[in-house]
């Protein structure tokens, strides 16, 4: 028996192949989509899926202004951040943040669902995140993933 097929391979730098996705947020849920770019971002749909390496893939999200959310989450919802001086808590609904950034409201979703360590911070530079349907990246040709796939 071949004892060398049972060993474990495990991702590294320079065996793992990156590619270039893009993910249309028309008509998308703010949560459904950014669990499932981070699910690519991070590679858990790749069979070679190693924890503590930089195995996902590069995101593209395009038409981050027509994102979605239910209910009165626009509104209701709020989302706090510190300055870090005495009394320096800041808090913006949701609404507010797409009125300054779409782009700021779908990155910071993502973010909160990557690791919150060294790779985590490693990650989120592979997500591009655009507010209409144009982005500067066909040079990679990225394949468009379809929402009906999302899982």
């Amino acid at each position: 028996m071949d004892t060398l097929s049972y060993k474990t391979i495990s991702a590294n730098k320079a065996t793992v192949a990156k590619e270039w996705v893009i993910l249309d947020a028309r008509s998308a849920v703010l949560g459904r989509l950014a669990s499932e770019a981070a699910r690519l971002l991070r590679g858990k749909h790749k069979p070679n899926f190693t924890p503590n390496v930089d195995c996902g893939d590069n995101v593209i999200i395009i038409n981050a202004d027509e994102v979605q959310m239910t209910g009165n989450k626009w509104t209701a919802r709020e989302l706090h951040r510190h300055t870090g001086y005495p009394g320096g808590q800041r808090t913006l609904t949701p609404a507010q943040l797409k009125a300054k950034s779409s782009a700021l409201l779908v990155e910071r979703a993502v973010r909160g669902m990557l690791p919150k360590n060294r790779l985590g911070r490693k990650i989120i530079k592979n997500l591009h995140v655009y507010g209409g349907a144009e982005h500067p990246h066909e040079a990679q040709q990225p394949k468009l993933i379809e929402q009906d796939s999302w899982k």
